[in-house]
């Protein structure tokens, strides 16, 4: 995938970011998905006070591109203000697999810093419905 829509895809990545809701953590995520149909859907984490009910950026883009019709994706922009670039958690890597198996990952912070990662290096045997067959 050429880098041509990376600006844009690091700039919706980095809006999404100015809105979550991370009042516990104070890490707040952005990501911009990229669709094969050329769409850009962002999410933001949105934390709760019952840990285990937020979401984290990725998710939260991918839930909103399947709620508008867009199950194939090229490439994931991950905006942080880590000191390093951070690849996406293992739930949202699993939920990635389902759609992108070999999806480009570029992670940035707003410092400058960048790492590019592919999907499948992220996350070498996944669980893919291939899993439930049972024979």
């Amino acid at each position: 995938m050429s880098a041509d829509r990376l600006p844009e895809l690091r700039e919706a990545a980095a809006g999404a970011m100015a809105n979550a809701y991370a009042p516990y953590s104070e890490f707040r995520v952005g990501a911009a998905l990229l669709g094969a149909d050329g769409s850009v859907t962002t999410g933001c984490n949105v934390e709760n006070a019952a840990y285990p009910s937020g979401i984290c950026a990725e998710r939260a883009a991918v839930t909103a591109a399947v709620a508008r019709g867009v199950r194939r994706f090229t490439r994931l922009v991950i905006a942080t203000e880590a000191g390093s670039p951070t690849p996406p958690c293992g739930v949202c890597r699993q939920v990635l697999v389902e759609f992108a198996p070999s999806l480009d990952v570029v992670s940035f912070t707003t410092a400058g810093a960048s790492a590019h990662w592919n999907l499948r290096d992220l996350l070498p045997h996944p669980f893919t419905p291939l899993s439930l067959e049972h024979r």
